[in-house]
């Protein structure tokens, strides 16, 4: 029966209040059935997000009597959340807008690229380098884009050890040639390393390491001898060829048994020369291999691009960009040679 006139009583105050009052009521009581029903993954409880926290600490700012709709929470905890957004709200409005300007991406990626290309570089060297190219960047934003590896000790790679060391490296091999009348012809074949240049080449019938060391003697005028000097084991060099090379500063070496790819350079050289030219030709004689290869070489030093040189040629030459195309034969039109008219 109390129950029945507090009902009444709640029904005529209903009545007599302001409409807008009835339904900021009905909204505070519905979205807490709201999330009293809302359904949850990770636990059976009630799960308050962002915007319902928001909503009722607007409700405590704007709605008198709040705290009677409130049944899922104490009001203690609206005031807490209203201070958290107090702080939010004053650590935005309080945020830094100085500092300095944010680095273009071209200028992230080259700090990326100076650092991944230069292991023994570190954050001053390439703030340096960047000083040069005009770039005012400070340690801070370079240690933060700098590329980032795999930790290990700074160490040179090897390819840019053997690039180091390349203008000192010659090698030297023999290849044979078949002739028309089924006699065999030997090609020695001197290239260095740095610019993957022929640097000598002779023909012989009946190779001795007598005339193997003449060849070395005639590819080393002047004192141009390399430091190092890697051949095969091959027996037509002599025994005593290391000691006598040593002699005029030189330091022949031998590759290991079975191991063509240690002297890779010589042996892909000699791969290009059979499938460009040999391998298309039928030798006569000495004397027409000899032309044959004199002919071959100077196409490959100064006409030939060269992969691991960029597209370039083994010898540097000045060449015009302006004027009509011409082009000549090599080989009797094995290959062509294409320039323009100076």
């Amino acid at each position: 029966m109390i129950e029945l006139l507090w009902l009444l009583l709640t029904i005529l105050r209903a009545v007599v209040r302001p409409r807008q009052d009835l339904v900021l009521e009905n909204l505070l009581l519905r979205h807490q059935l709201v999330l009293l029903t809302r359904p949850t993954r990770s636990r059976p409880g009630t799960r308050l997000r962002v915007w319902d926290k928001l909503l009722w600490v607007l409700a405590r700012r704007f709605c008198h009597g709040w705290h009677g709709h409130l049944a899922f929470v104490t009001p203690d905890t609206v005031v807490r959340w209203h201070r958290q957004g107090w702080r939010l709200f004053w650590r935005w409005k309080s945020r830094s807008r100085g500092g300095r300007p944010h680095l273009t991406a071209e200028v992230r990626e080259l700090i990326a690229s100076m650092s991944r290309d230069n292991h023994l570089w570190g954050t001053e060297r390439i703030r340096g380098e960047l000083l040069k190219l005009g770039i005012v960047v400070s340690n801070r934003s370079i240690r933060r884009y700098r590329w980032r590896g795999p930790a290990q000790a700074r160490s040179q790679t090897w390819r840019t050890f053997l690039h180091n060391h390349a203008h000192h490296i010659w090698a030297a091999d023999l290849l044979t040639v078949p002739t028309l009348t089924f006699k065999s012809l030997y090609v020695l074949v001197f290239i260095a390393h740095d610019r993957r240049e022929l640097v000598h080449v002779n023909v012989t019938a009946s190779p001795t390491a007598a005339w193997v060391w003449r060849q070395v003697i005639e590819a080393t005028p002047w004192g141009r001898t390399p430091r190092h000097l890697l051949r095969d084991r091959d027996a037509l060099y002599g025994r005593d060829f290391r000691q006598r090379a040593r002699r005029i500063g030189i330091d022949a070496i031998a590759s290991p048994i079975h191991a063509p790819k240690a002297n890779s350079i010589v042996e892909r050289v000699i791969g290009t020369l059979r499938r460009e030219c040999l391998d298309h030709l039928v030798v006569l004689n000495e004397q027409h291999l000899m032309a044959i290869v004199h002919e071959i070489v100077g196409y490959y030093n100064q006409e030939r691009p060269h992969r691991t040189l960029g597209l370039e040629t083994p010898e540097r030459r000045l060449r015009p960009v302006i004027g009509a195309i011409r082009s000549h034969p090599i080989l009797n039109g094995l290959h062509h040679v294409y320039e323009r008219a100076a």
